[in-house]
């Protein structure tokens, strides 16, 4: 890559960092600490998250680990106001929705066997 240019060698940086998915995950967290900026600026006071969107925001986070959307994971967090540690096991959650699982269905997230039990529910 002798003799390249500035704009050359931007582009190419570029590429491998999306490649990577890096530079999502670069543009994520910037969208999280500019919204939390603007948050604490504004003095914005988030409610109390109610049980039932502490579950939903749990069946998402269970969902993005799973396919490892850490990107969106990072700005899920921080934006809801959910706990960084989960305030709920698996059991839990399956046990709330009353979900009956199988060997199969524990190694997906609860939010696929909702899906495949409403599907079968047609």
């Amino acid at each position: 890559m002798s003799g390249a240019t500035v704009e050359e060698l931007k582009d190419v940086l570029r590429e491998t960092l999306e490649n990577r998915g890096a530079l999502g995950g670069v543009r994520a967290h910037l969208r999280a600490e500019v919204s939390a900026a603007l948050e604490d600026r504004a003095g914005f006071q988030r409610p109390d998250i109610s049980n039932e969107n502490l579950i939903l925001n749990e069946l998402i986070r269970e969902y993005l680990v799973f396919n490892r959307y850490r990107s969106t994971l990072s700005v899920l967090l921080p934006e809801s106001g959910q706990p960084e540690t989960p305030p709920f096991d698996r059991d839990f959650l399956a046990r709330e929705l009353r979900v009956r699982e199988n060997d199969n269905s524990k190694k997906l997230p609860l939010l696929y066997t909702l899906l495949s039990n409403a599907q079968k529910t047609k």
